[in-house]
């Protein structure tokens, strides 16, 4: 398995977080492989290169060539039926009203078929990157793509989303509601509405995967001496809520994540074994 991540062009910085590339390299597997997706905060668009399509998601049910996906706010997994080789991109978590016009909260936990977007070349986009000879070529088409997609529905985000956004990010999850709506100056119930709309879920479901990505980041750079002192760093309440946290969007414990992941995929964010 290799995964490869890529720095987007200047102009998509602040949409775009990075593009990556997966593929399974050597002997097809004899069985199918099961995946894990983390919570990480960020939506995406995936692209199937392999005509056959082998990733499915819940209960075996066959993912598009191409698709866009919204917040992600479980572990879910993941099962390959065969090899397969993907190009994606990870958005930064307010990119889907931003860059495509939607209400994020409507691709919350699914996806969309990229050929149901109102966008040109949508349609046989994924066709069209895997025609392309060199991961350059199809990086520069995706990114064309996107550029276009921005053109047509481009909605800026509020303000003070951003804002919100930049100060749970920078603290790891970590700021207070009360302290953050005295930051922006908002309502409990506008800041509600308006994350939800721009990013697809609440700022205090935000907060907790931050947090846990915070503590997720540390456990992989085994910046710790014991695993208890994630839950005291990261400022849960007590080790069993930290533990339940991490089960709840890595779908496995702290320990458990450190024994089976797997060397290589650590930086993709979708995959924990």
């Amino acid at each position: 398995m290799h995964f490869h991540q890529l720095a987007p062009p200047d102009d998509l910085r602040g949409y775009v977080r990075y593009f990556w590339t997966l593929e399974t390299t050597g002997e097809a597997p004899a069985a199918p492989q099961t995946f894990t997706t983390l919570a990480d905060g960020c939506p995406g668009l995936i692209t199937q290169l392999t005509p056959d399509a082998p990733l499915q998601g819940r209960a075996n049910k066959p993912w598009p060539r191409s698709f866009l996906y919204g917040q992600t706010t479980s572990a879910t997994e993941i099962v390959a039926h065969g090899p397969f080789q993907t190009l994606g991109v990870c958005f930064e978590p307010s990119a889907l009203a931003a860059v495509f016009g939607l209400n994020a909260e409507e691709l919350t936990n699914t996806c969309l078929d990229l050929a149901l977007l109102d966008a040109p070349r949508a349609r046989g986009l994924a066709e069209e990157l895997a025609a392309r000879p060199t991961v350059a070529e199809r990086l520069a088409q995706l990114a064309d793509f996107l550029r276009s997609c921005f053109a047509r529905h481009h909605a800026p985000v509020d303000a003070r989303v951003r804002q919100s956004l930049a100060q749970l990010q920078a603290s790891g999850g970590r700021v207070s509601l009360p302290a953050l709506l005295h930051e922006v100056g908002m309502s409990e119930r506008s800041l509600q509405r308006k994350f939800k709309h721009h990013v697809g879920i609440s700022p205090q479901l935000f907060a907790r995967i931050c947090r846990f990505q915070a503590s997720l980041t540390q456990l992989r750079a085994s910046r710790f001496e014991k695993l208890s002192d994630l839950a005291f760093e990261q400022e849960y309440a007590d080790q069993s809520h930290h533990i339940r946290a991490f089960q709840e969007f890595a779908g496995a414990s702290p320990l458990r994540f450190r024994q089976q992941a797997q060397p290589g995929l650590s930086d993709f964010p979708a995959l924990l074994r």
